[in-house]
């Protein structure tokens, strides 16, 4: 009799387990069936000049249109550590610092939900910012896969990496030339506009 008690409960114990487990498989369909993964998209390394201000880039990909339930995370690690805090939340237009005294006063949103841009500005980078930058995007249903990682360096001004100097010096380049072509667009412009006046001839009898 004890055996055949033994043996009821555990058949018990393993319908139990296989109903939860039938459970847990229904709601995970639900949550696929409505929602599809979210993607985030981030550099996945960063130079910043210290003293300046630097641009964390964050952009994602959702296929649900962006609302009240969207918000934007950024947490950071600093370099040489296993550590991660919270210094950033973003939701419905409302921003959210957190307490961490490395970004005191330097944090400012500069990314748009309607096109699915979670970016943000650091005001006057230190040398203490080394580290990973994470941005994290919800979006539900839609769920999300992984988040963005940053590794970002703050670098002396004359130690950036010399494809960094080269793209500063080309766009400055390039911003100029089309500076340059659209002044003399518009004076060329001006110069055909004006209407040429032609005066009327007058004849005499010889």
């Amino acid at each position: 009799m004890a055996s055949s008690a033994g043996v009821g409960e555990l058949m018990a114990s393993w319908d139990r387990r296989r109903w939860l487990w039938s459970v847990l498989a229904a709601a995970l369909g639900l949550l696929t069936a409505r929602g599809s993964a979210l993607e985030v998209y981030t550099p996945k390394e960063l130079y910043v000049a210290n003293g300046t201000q630097g641009k964390l880039p964050c952009k994602f990909k959702s296929t649900n249109k962006t609302g009240r339930l969207t918000s934007v995370s950024w947490s950071f690690q600093p370099e040489g550590t296993d550590t991660t805090v919270s210094f950033f939340h973003y939701s419905q237009g409302q921003v959210y610092l957190g307490n961490y005294p490395p970004f005191k006063d330097r944090i400012s949103w500069a990314g748009d939900l309607d096109k699915k841009d979670a970016s943000i500005n650091i005001e006057n980078m230190q040398f203490i910012h080394n580290g990973t930058y994470i941005c994290d995007v919800k979006n539900p249903p839609d769920i999300v896969v992984q988040p963005g990682h940053i590794r970002l360096y703050v670098v002396e001004k004359e130690s950036l990496p010399i494809w960094v100097v080269v793209g500063i010096v080309t766009a400055v380049v390039l911003g100029l030339t089309l500076l340059i072509s659209m002044i003399l667009a518009v004076l060329y412009r001006r110069k055909n506009s004006k209407p040429e006046y032609t005066g009327g001839q007058l004849y005499t009898r010889s």
